[in-house]
């Protein structure tokens, strides 16, 4: 049985419990994170060195970065092969947006969620916010255009392993406290996640 370590309000832990749900995987979770157990501890350390959730083992398997723990999981145990493609080309969309959700539309956030959410005293200028929420609308409106293409979901007509962080980015999106630009194709793709057990069961129970 899997064990994952983390507090089941982050983004990141969401996406491990919400692919178990696809995949049926049975799972164990320990709390660990902000406001639970530190994962600044020797014991936290020694499992993943970043010092960040989730930690999933597998056995004697140590896993740690949720999108490459995502990955891992569907490759073992989705063997119908539905999320995750092995056929490169099908695949290397799914990657693509899978990457582009950790490195282009996470980073976009950072500002915003750190002045609105977390309220960092050193994230409180006003223009850098601006500045901010301008860069993940942007990045959101690039989504669209995408979903537009798609008129389904992000890396095709069918649900795969790329909409789960995607689709916990739009919640965070939505979520978050400021003025949001329309934009329809992002609003039909998030009813189109709601119809599925998994996201209703984690797609808006933590935290943006």
């Amino acid at each position: 049985m899997l064990k994952i370590l983390g507090r089941d309000n982050s983004i990141n832990v969401r996406k491990v419990l919400w692919l178990c749900e696809e995949l049926n995987l049975e799972y164990e979770r320990e709390d660990w994170g902000r406001g639970v157990l530190s994962t600044q501890s020797p014991e936290f350390l020694q499992l993943n060195p970043n010092g960040q959730i989730p930690v999933v083992l597998d056995g004697d398997l140590v896993l740690w970065q949720s999108n490459s723990i995502i990955r891992y999981l569907a490759n073992a145990y989705d063997k119908e092969h539905l999320l995750y493609p092995t056929q490169a080309k099908e695949r290397f969309f799914v990657d693509q947006w899978l990457d582009w959700q950790a490195i282009e539309l996470n980073n976009s956030w950072t500002y915003t969620i750190m002045s609105l959410l977390r309220h960092s005293p050193d994230h409180q200028d006003p223009n850098l916010l601006q500045q901010g929420i301008d860069k993940w609308n942007r990045h959101m409106q690039m989504l669209d255009q995408q979903l537009a293409k798609t008129q389904a979901y992000v890396a095709g007509s069918q649900f795969s392993l790329a909409d789960i962080p995607i689709g916990l980015s739009v919640q965070r999106w939505k979520a978050t406290p400021f003025d949001h630009p329309t934009l329809n194709h992002v609003d039909q793709y998030f009813e189109r996640l709601n119809q599925r057990a998994g996201f209703l069961k984690w797609g808006n129970n933590g935290e943006p």
